[in-house]
């Protein structure tokens, strides 16, 4: 199992391992099931709009308007990243969205 707290170290240096804990069990076993499903392509918009319409609407309770705003401030802060890991991903638009008691409540 990848050590996710440490992926998201690179860009919060203290991450909230509750939250990390809710994101991995909600991604569930596509985690484990290809390394493609446990990353995020940035530059595909139409996985873009998945994590907007699952994730971020149906975990963080976000409108797509809020979702995508988001969306493209965590696409901006791991630009740098080639491979951003979806747990990463996911923690990161909690964080830009004000939404990370969605998941450690």
């Amino acid at each position: 199992m990848t050590d996710y707290a440490e992926d998201i170290k690179k860009f919060v240096s203290a991450p909230d391992q509750k939250a990390v804990d809710s994101i991995v069990k909600y991604c569930g076993i596509a985690l484990r099931s290809s390394k493609d499903a446990a990353m995020v392509s940035a530059s595909d918009k139409k996985e873009l709009a998945t994590v907007r319409d699952k994730f971020a609407a149906k975990k963080l309770g976000l409108d797509a308007e809020a979702a995508d705003a988001g969306i493209a401030r965590v696409c901006e802060r791991m630009k740098g990243t080639r491979q951003k890991q979806r747990v990463t991903f996911y923690y990161l638009l909690a964080e830009e969205t004000g939404t990370m008691d969605k998941l450690t409540a």
